[in-house]
């Protein structure tokens, strides 16, 4: 098991200030992969203090010098394709075809995109006798999460890159590796010193270290609402930016005339991608109460192919959730959903068959939802559908708008019209129409409970620039 004691910080890798280690579990063996520093505020300050000294040449760089470092981290992506998706694998318990297509594809596509949007973006506009420039926000205290670990940074870093911003990055502990992965492609990319920086460490206390430090400008985090919540307060009293991608609670809305068994098919696949652990998945599913008993019937069937097993092996579906805490977790809401009165259509609350070991959940479909109950109001993050039946069109917004997220969402109908005219009166941030493919150019972020802000695309690009306008 290798050890690194390192944090990268000023251009290089530095011994650690912080004490002790954290290790890292394969959640599919439960064995342990490596050890990472277990950075503190110490290392913070100097990570921060690297990124401020290195913020007014970065931020002066021209363009076309930002571009060139841009183009050869994105072809640094490109280039460890391969060993991102077996890291992922190694680390989170995706299944291998999922990392190599989702994990390690979808990061490069984002830097992709960034590459070409920051080729032709205006940083000044003419607005009658005003001058208008846009300038980098300043230090960006960046902060991931497990779930999409590399998605996450390269959505978060290369837009705060490409507008002129620093950068100091805590990924989540469970998930480190790629991270530091991330760190050499970008070092081999030839970034000035302490343009990007690297701390591993406990959210708790790295974490909270890089969204309190005093020259952290912005802090870009992903993670719980309850955690964003404490963020959102914390940069309030200190008068500091904020974007913040939270949880979510997405329903999956199928209007009379929808082809249904597509619907409710896609569905299951969406909600037990990555193992359920998907802000924006649609973990629940609203469907006419006249088509009610079909569609669960539909959804049964199609958890049924999806049976957890080892995410190394290509034709392996459903891997395990992160850790033991997720897997109690998930199985606790799944408990507490039948102890509610919910019908257990698929899965349950038994580890499945063979898995002896490893954090595995059943896929588990739960029918006669309301929506009271809790698992129809809170995020469970893992692989469990509640299907909810609705009355009439009125309902079935109430229905979707009646929780305290508003992340994305999904509505199927005969006609796009239709569900567009549908999707409009739904309090989130994003929805897929007739199962419309997700698109890393569009902007993505929550209304309420889930967030403030945008990622991804330009509007991903802005929330890293301030504005300024001179008359004359």
């Amino acid at each position: 098991m290798e050890t690194y004691t390192d944090q990268y910080i000023g251009g290089g890798w530095r011994p650690s200030l912080g004490e002790g280690t954290i290790t890292v579990l394969n959640p599919a063996t439960e064995e342990a992969l490596a050890a990472v520093a277990a950075g503190d505020a110490a290392d913070v300050e100097s990570a921060v203090a690297a990124a401020r000294a290195a913020q007014r040449a970065w931020g002066a760089s021209s363009k076309e010098t930002r571009l060139a470092h841009l183009t050869a981290i994105r072809d640094g992506l490109a280039a460890h394709q391969e060993e991102i998706a077996a890291t992922v694998t190694a680390e989170l318990g995706a299944p291998i075809g999922f990392s190599t297509a989702v994990h390690a594809a979808l990061p490069l596509a984002v830097a992709s995109g960034y590459v070409e949007l920051l080729a032709g973006f205006e940083f000044t506009e003419r607005v009658g006798n005003s001058t208008v420039y846009r300038e980098p926000a300043g230090v960006v205290g960046a902060i991931t999460p497990w779930n999409y670990p590399l998605h996450q940074i390269v959505a978060k870093v290369v837009p705060a890159l490409a507008a002129g911003c620093t950068v100091v990055l805590k990924p989540a502990e469970d998930t480190p590796l790629v991270a530091r992965l991330f760190a050499r492609i970008v070092h081999e990319a030839g970034l000035p010193a302490g343009v990007f920086n690297l701390v591993t460490g406990i959210g708790s206390v790295a974490g909270a270290a890089l969204a309190a430090h005093p020259d952290v400008e912005l802090v870009s985090f992903t993670g719980s609402t309850a955690v964003g919540r404490a963020i959102g307060e914390q940069a309030g009293r200190g008068i500091k930016r904020v974007a913040l991608e939270l949880g979510g609670k997405s329903a999956n809305v199928v209007l009379p005339g929808a082809d249904l068994a597509r619907a409710v098919n896609v569905n299951v696949g969406n909600v037990f991608a990555n193992s359920g652990q998907t802000c924006s998945a649609w973990t629940r599913l609203l469907v006419h109460q006249d088509q009610y008993e079909e569609a669960v019937a539909i959804a049964a069937k199609a958890a049924a192919k999806y049976v957890p097993g080892d995410p190394t092996r290509p034709e392996t579906r459903l891997g395990p959730v992160v850790n033991a805490k997720q897997r109690d977790r998930v199985r606790g809401y799944i408990r507490a959903g039948l102890d509610a009165g919910a019908r257990l259509v698929a899965g349950g609350v038994d580890a499945p068959e063979g898995a002896e070991r490893g954090f595995f959940v059943r896929p588990t479909v739960l029918a006669d939802v309301t929506p009271d109950m809790t698992v129809a109001q809170e995020e469970i993050f893992g692989p469990v559908l509640c299907v909810l039946a609705y009355r009439d069109e009125d309902h079935a917004v109430e229905l979707a708008n009646g929780t305290d997220y508003g992340l994305a969402g999904g509505v199927w109908a005969a006609d796009e019209a239709t569900a567009v005219a549908f999707a409009r009166r739904m309090d989130t941030g994003q929805v897929d129409i007739n199962g419309g493919r997700f698109n890393p150019l569009a902007p993505f972020g929550g209304y309420k409970g889930s967030g403030v802000g945008r990622e991804l695309g330009r509007h991903g690009l802005e929330e890293f620039l301030r504005t300024k306008s001179l008359q004359f």
